[in-house]
Formats: structure tokens, C-alpha cells, sequence
């Protein structure tokens, strides 16, 4: 579905020149729940944004090859960007606060949402929606609709945009950290949304996430990222095998029920792991 060989972004800097924010990125997605994992600043979330075509202008995207189904990401043309973009390609961002618009209730953005894709009725497109809604677990998609984003919670709000991306029936959805502002509680009702999502609806998930036991539970392959750069691949289940130092590092600092671990190591990071 996803090719990415030799993926770069980068930025001008202070001194004239510029910085990449990823080096070098390289790896192929199927129908398939694909975690890429990193602390902040790795280059995780720039990689997302590079395929869905949202890197600031200033930023500068290249690569060997960035494709979807077929498709030149990078040689296609502002109209088929738009085209793909939410009808095919969908991205769910970290924070709803700063994803939804405060002045239009969560109903009226999802219609907006299905009609920029779709040629749909007033009526019907209210149905979609409200349906759209029911699929992510909300209980009164009926009220849900009418309400503005700072009357629901974080959870809720999470859910509407969840819906919002997912009203198109895209074939690839990348979650940027979709969980990190929500407690323990929702996070695990939003895992399991996506999760009956993927399953059901047979699309690709890309999820970004810091959490490294999180993405291991929930995905079915890692990347891990640091510095820009990819510096291992291995498959969830197999992540107590992790060879790069980076990887056991953060494995070796989480913490671990029934043992005695205080204060946590730290992670002794090595200038060769950026090269």
C-alpha cells in the first residue's frame, strides 16, 4: 500500500544552511497497524506529515521513492494531493483542543469533512456523520453532533476526530500520538476503536508514539527512530529481541511491577547512533 525509501526532511537553520529533521527513512506498509517510536524530536511525527504531504513550507521533503498504491506522492499534483488527502490518506493528530475548530460544532466539520470528498445531500451527510459518530463508541451520537468542541471531553473530543478522519473511508490512517493527552482509561477505549477499525474497515495504520510498551501491545510491527534516522525494525512481538542500544535503553528504563527500581536509569545516549 505505502512504499517510503530514503525519506528526508529538512529545515533551514540559523546559519544559512538547513537541518534534517529525518534522514534516511526507509520501510513498506500493508493492511497492517505499523508503531513508529521515538522520543521527542526523533523525526516521528515529521515522517507522517511528509506522506500525507503537511510539511511546513519551508521544509524541504525528498526521497528515492514515496508512494501510495501506485500513486507519486512526491510528482503528483496539488489536485491529487487534495484528493488523497483525507479521502484516502486520513491523519488523527495528538491534541483535539488544536485539531477541531471551536466556532463550528463537531457535526458541521464532520459533514464538511465527508462533502470536500464526496458529492452528498444536506440529509444524508448528516446521517453519515451521526453514523460516523456510532462507530467510534460514542454513546448519544445524536447529541455528540450538535455539541461544540469545548463542551465534550478530551476522550470524546479524540473520538470526533477519529469519526472526522474516518468519514472518507480512507485506506491508510496515520495516529499521531493520539492517546498521549488522555488518561490510562481512554486511552485503552481509543486503542480499541482502532483497533475494530483496521479489522473491520482492512486499512493500514501508521501510530506514532513515544510509549514504547504501548505501540509493542497494540502493533504488529516497530520502527524505532532516533535522531532523524531509523536504527531498527523488528517485529511487536519479538521486541524483547531488540538489539540496538537504543532500543534496550528505553526498554531498560521503563518501569517493572514486583521489582525495586529507584531511582529509574537513564538513558546513555551515544553520539554513533545519530550517524
Amino acid at each position: 500500500m505505502l512504499v517510503v525509501e530514503d525519506l528526508r526532511v529538512s529545515f533551514p537553520n540559523r546559519d544559512g544552511g538547513r537541518t534534517e529533521a529525518v534522514r534516511g527513512v526507509s520501510f513498506r506498509l500493508g493492511r497492517e497497524r505499523l508503531g513508529i517510536v521515538g522520543e521527542s524530536g526523533s523525526g516521528k511525527s515529521q515522517t507522517g506529515r511528509a506522506i500525507l504531504g503537511l510539511t511546513a513550507p519551508e521544509g524541504r521533503v525528498t526521497a528515492q521513492r514515496l508512494a501510495f498504491n501506485g500513486v507519486d506522492l512526491l510528482g503528483c499534483t496539488p489536485r491529487q494531493r487534495r484528493e488523497l488527502r483525507g479521502g484516502r490518506i486520513a491523519m488523527v493528530l495528538q491534541d483535539p483542543k488544536f485539531s477541531l475548530n471551536p466556532v463550528m460544532t463537531i457535526g458541521d466539520q464532520i459533514v464538511e469533512t465527508l462533502r470536500a470528498h464526496t458529492r452528498i445531500a444536506g440529509r444524508a451527510a448528516k446521517a453519515s456523520a451521526i453514523a460516523a459518530l456510532e462507530s467510534v463508541q460514542i454513546d448519544d451520537p445524536e447529541r455528540m453532533y450538535a455539541l461544540y468542541p469545548h463542551e465534550v471531553s478530551g476522550g470524546m473530543g479524540q473520538r470526533a476526530m477519529i469519526a472526522m478522519m474516518l468519514i472518507a473511508e480512507p485506506d491508510l490512517l496515520i495516529a499521531d500520538e493520539p492517546t498521549s493527552a488522555l488518561d490510562v482509561t481512554v486511552q485503552l477505549q481509543v486503542l480499541a476503536v482502532l483497533d475494530a477499525l483496521v479489522e473491520e474497515r482492512g486499512m493500514g495504520l501508521i501510530f506514532v508514539s513515544h510509549d514504547l510498551r504501548l505501540v509493542s501491545t497494540f502493533c504488529d510491527r516497530i520502527l524505532v527512530m532516533y535522531a532523524g534516522r531509523m536504527v531498527e525494525e523488528l517485529e511487536a512481538s519479538r521486541l524483547a529481541d531488540a538489539t540496538h542500544p537504543y532500543t534496550r535503553g528505553l526498554m531498560n528504563c521503563l518501569p517493572r511491577l514486583g521489582e525495586d527500581r529507584h531511582p529509574l536509569p537513564t538513558l546513555d545516549r551515544r553520539p554513533e547512533w545519530a550517524q
